[in-house]
């Protein structure tokens, strides 16, 4: 008996309050979904998904299937950039997948559709739908189309530190901005929002070829009507979503992650994604993929391309047809087959078909915008973990995005307890060559872990401190950060981590190769190993904790309850 038919059956007032709403009587003993989204119109990632759930609805109601429409919308972090309203961005992660599942388990539903498209609302979806473990399917809400001559929304960032070094009018930036984002999706380059759809794909909870479909394209209404079929299928079979997603899927996932160059905040993401299912995934095992998996996709920011480019070149199902030997291929999917199973019938995905048809005429070639494993960008993946006395448990550089001059390098601590002053001393030009910018108390319990992004981009748009000053926080970045870059410093700053004990002008070695993050000195000279320890044990018995930044409502509870970084900063109740 389905799950809405045997609670309906418990309370006898669910059918008369249905009945209420424009359900007929013969509806009642349907199969009922929930059709969750994002869709609000605070940003264009979600505020074109209303059509997609109305068509699913209609889809479903077609075939004898009602779906309740359940709306818990998502912030933007390019909205929420620049000021306090950050500080909300990776708790808003839990409130919708705490939502979600508060709609989805408060009522009988026998399965959920969820339609989401960015940085924390896909996670969040991932999240709830393993914390639910009903039958259910994630549809993503595809990718924007890029501006005018490739322009792309990361690259704001870099005009806005253009125009404030003078080096661009008003009116350059302006139009710039007015042209940036010409239709609605996921921002148009290897960022979070578009990490996350493929990792959605990769670990077998959305269709193939569903991750980044151009927003512009009729694929995607094809392949959101398509996933209400095979969730359909899902609920008449009983498959849950702990029978497709285990260790391997994570696995297969990072994988991934490590091909297509993903942003750092999987880091974060996965780990709690993982954690709903009783998964534990360390930072270690990142690191250990990454080493071995072939980086391929020629996408921004670490490559060339906008994204919509990606999926006109075959879209995922192309990068894991070049990572077949690597891959778990037995992994069961949405579709109620095997990883290997679906890359053996694409063509069975009618809506895959408008990767050739719709491609754009000036598409490149396609092996230039996912290369053959054989013949990588980087036969490393692109990302690394640190560790050393600054990092005990670990922290995280995106080094395909990284000059490889500064992959190994020692600077002089530049301290600051907040972005703000940071993101000043590197526009005021007080940050030079050989620094090393250290940003703190910006961690989970902190701040709530807010992006650095413009200061990040203001050091990477500089040519000259790009390639001669580092930025170390034990906050996090924008998917769409580039240059040298360190986040997620863990122990962090609030907790009494090494980063709260450095001071100015400390010594600070990073070596990529060899996966070292380290304070190596004082007062601009090298120390040794002994004398180190001795003066971080004598800072931290003078170092006092402070009080929570926040003291009430959402950020007063994450703050209290977020686990560390290097455990996927959710909200640890157990």
């Amino acid at each position: 008996m389905l799950r809405s038919q045997r609670i309906r059956k418990q309370g006898p007032e669910i059918d008369a309050l249905r009945m209420g709403m424009d359900w007929q009587a013969e509806d009642l003993d349907k199969m009922q979904l929930v059709i969750a989204s994002t869709y609000g119109n605070g940003h264009p990632g979600s505020f074109h998904l209303n059509k997609y759930v109305d068509l699913l609805k209609k889809s479903l109601e077609e075939k004898g299937v009602m779906g309740s429409r359940m709306t818990t919308s998502d912030i933007c972090d390019g909205i929420a950039q620049g000021h306090d309203g950050m500080n909300y961005s990776l708790a808003s992660r839990e409130m919708i997948a705490n939502m979600v599942e508060i709609q989805a388990m408060a009522a009988p539903y026998d399965g959920v559709a969820l339609l989401s498209s960015c940085d924390k609302s896909v996670p969040a979806h991932l999240m709830a739908l393993l914390r639910l473990n009903l039958p259910g399917i994630h549809i993503p809400g595809g990718a924007m189309a890029p501006g005018p001559d490739g322009l792309t929304l990361e690259m704001i960032g870099a005009y806005s530190a253009q125009l404030e070094r003078g080096e661009i009018t008003e009116a350059e930036f302006k139009q710039y901005q007015y042209s940036a984002c010409p239709s609605c999706g996921a921002c148009q380059f290897m960022g979070t929002a578009s990490t996350m759809q493929l990792m959605s794909e990769a670990l077998g909870l959305a269709l193939p070829g569903a991750a980044l479909i151009p927003s512009t394209s009729p694929a995607l209404a094809e392949m959101a009507v398509t996933a209400g079929e095979y969730l359909i299928k899902l609920v008449k079979k009983g498959i849950k979503p702990e029978q497709i997603v285990t260790k391997k899927s994570f696995l297969n996932a990072i994988m991934v992650h490590a091909a297509i160059g993903g942003s750092s905040n999987a880091l974060l993401h996965l780990p709690a994604i993982a954690h709903e299912l009783g998964i534990e995934i360390k930072l270690a095992e990142f690191d250990e993929i990454h080493r071995k998996i072939p980086f391929i996709a020629n996408i921004k920011t670490s490559g060339q391309y906008p994204t919509h480019y990606f999926w006109y070149a075959g879209g995922l199902p192309a990068v894991l047809t070049e990572l077949k030997e690597y891959l778990y291929l037995d992994q069961l999917t949405v579709t109620g087959q095997t990883l290997g199973e679906n890359l053996a019938q694409l063509a069975e995905f009618s809506y895959l078909k408008y990767m050739q048809t719709e491609a754009p005429a000036e598409l490149p070639e396609r092996r230039k915008i996912i290369y053959p494993a054989a013949e990588p960008l980087n036969k490393a993946g692109s990302l690394a973990v640190l560790k050393g006395n600054l990092a005990p448990l670990g922290a995280v550089i995106k080094h395909s995005a990284v000059d490889p001059a500064m992959h190994q390098f020692i600077g002089k601590a530049r301290v600051f307890d907040n972005e703000e002053a940071a993101l000043a001393a590197v526009l005021n030009g007080e940050i030079v060559s050989g620094d090393a910018v250290i940003i703190r108390y910006e961690g989970p319990k902190g701040s709530g872990m807010p992006e650095m992004f413009y200061t990040s981009e203001a050091i990477a748009s500089d040519p000259v401190l790009n390639t001669s000053t580092a930025l170390i926080t034990d906050g996090r970045y924008s998917g769409a950060t580039r240059g040298p870059a360190i986040g997620h410093v863990s122990p962090e700053a609030v907790d009494g981590g090494p980063i709260a004990l450095v001071e100015e002008n400390d010594l600070i070695e990073i070596d990529i190769p060899a996966r070292r993050l380290n304070i190596i000195g004082f007062a601009g000279q090298k120390k040794t190993a002994a004398e180190i320890d001795a003066e971080l044990a004598a800072r931290k018995a003078n170092w006092q904790q402070p009080k929570p930044k926040f003291n009430r409502g959402t950020l007063g509870l994450y703050v209290r309850h977020a686990v560390p970084a290097a455990q996927g900063a959710y909200l640890g109740l157990e």
